[in-house]
């Protein structure tokens, strides 16, 4: 049985849509790789491709893509509100069908040798590939960001897991790429009432795992308390299995929450933003809707769907369409642009294979 794997890299262009362009063609170079989605954004000034193939496939196809975008994009002059170190910043692939997690860390690992060989672009391995328990969460990689490179790279203890450990001409423009094996990931914004970015901080930090971080006198305006070794001291969050950060989105001219879901096991979609929305009216904001980046698999849209008709006290015995309608509009996933479950939920796209 052929096996399948799905990458979703996270390019550090969003408004130049010839270079979108590029990058997206390369991958579709490759005879075998299915190119589902295209997702930019102009204020995070980043886009999400994801496609699916043969391991070997994909593997070709994102190396030609991490290529492309080195040729592109000069992270010297990239600027955008999302957290970023390179010009592919991210560069997860995650298991779909017949293979393992330990074959995918595997291709994780012979992808980015070869890219640091190859292409002298330096980077980590995150999640199920880390190399080292510190680095398995990406926010650890990435701390610093494309700024902080030059000093990270020559840190014995941030040494890269392949390319240059130093900050050269070539990852002066291409930054530096982390590459992992992981779970199916959600990455998903909740829209707000406001325009202030410190707000929706705040309540992405009370509703995130890590929590926020603890303050002497007054809870928002204290100060931030830190143990014996300087580090700072978080209160737990509300929900299991997510990650979060407010920012203000410009084209939209909103708040956001930003978070990525990375267990829908631990934390559902549809719990996600109803706690969103009970937080935010603590601080007298209003949710006006959703947003979801990259795709989403069906039976995450019926579970949110059959959740919001038993707590309207509905019947759920309707069709998948009507339920991921019913979801849609109980989400807002259509509150920013029209949302099209047959370009979003994955299942679909792929029987379209």
């Amino acid at each position: 049985m052929n096996q399948l794997i799905e990458c979703v890299p996270n390019f550090s262009e969003g408004n130049n849509i010839q270079v979108i362009s590029k990058i997206a063609n390369v991958i579709k170079s490759v005879n075998g790789v299915k190119l589902l989605d295209i997702d930019p954004g102009k204020a995070t000034n980043r886009t999400v491709i994801t496609f699916v193939g043969e391991p070997e496939l994909v593997c070709e196809a994102a190396f030609r893509a991490v290529k492309k975008a080195s040729e592109l994009i000069d992270m010297g002059k990239h600027h955008g509100e999302h957290p970023r170190f390179g010009a592919t910043d991210v560069l997860p692939l995650i298991p779909i069908k017949n293979i393992t997690m330990n074959e995918v860390v595997m291709y994780a690992r012979k992808l980015g040798k070869r890219i640091g060989d190859e292409l002298g672009i330096s980077g980590y391995f995150y999640e199920f590939a880390c190399t080292d328990e510190k680095r398995r969460n990406l926010a650890a990689c990435r701390a610093g960001e494309y700024e902080g490179l030059p000093e990270k790279l020559t840190n014995p203890a941030w040494k890269p897991d392949f390319g240059p450990a130093e900050f050269n001409e070539t990852v002066q423009k291409t930054g530096a790429t982390a590459i992992g094996a992981r779970n199916f990931l959600i990455a998903y914004n909740v829209n707000l009432d406001t325009t202030s970015a410190r707000l929706a901080t705040i309540i992405a930090s009370d509703i995130r795992e890590k929590g926020r971080a603890k303050r002497e006198g007054d809870s928002l305006t204290g100060k931030i308390m830190r143990d014996d070794k300087g580090k700072t001291i978080y209160t737990p969050g509300m929900l299991k299995a997510v990650k979060g950060i407010g920012w203000y989105i410009e084209e939209y001219g909103i708040a956001q929450l930003s978070f990525n879901l990375t267990d829908t096991n631990a934390t559902s979609l549809h719990q996600l933003f109803e706690t969103s929305c009970e937080q935010a009216a603590k601080y007298g904001i209003r949710v006006t809707g959703s947003e979801l980046v990259g795709m989403i698999p069906l039976q995450i849209m019926l579970d949110a769907g059959r959740y919001f008709l038993k707590k309207r006290h509905k019947r759920t015995d309707f069709s998948d369409k009507e339920i991921i309608n019913f979801a849609v509009k109980s989400l807002g996933l259509d509150d920013l642009a029209p949302f099209d479950p047959r370009k979003k939920i994955i299942e679909y796209r792929l029987a379209d294979r």
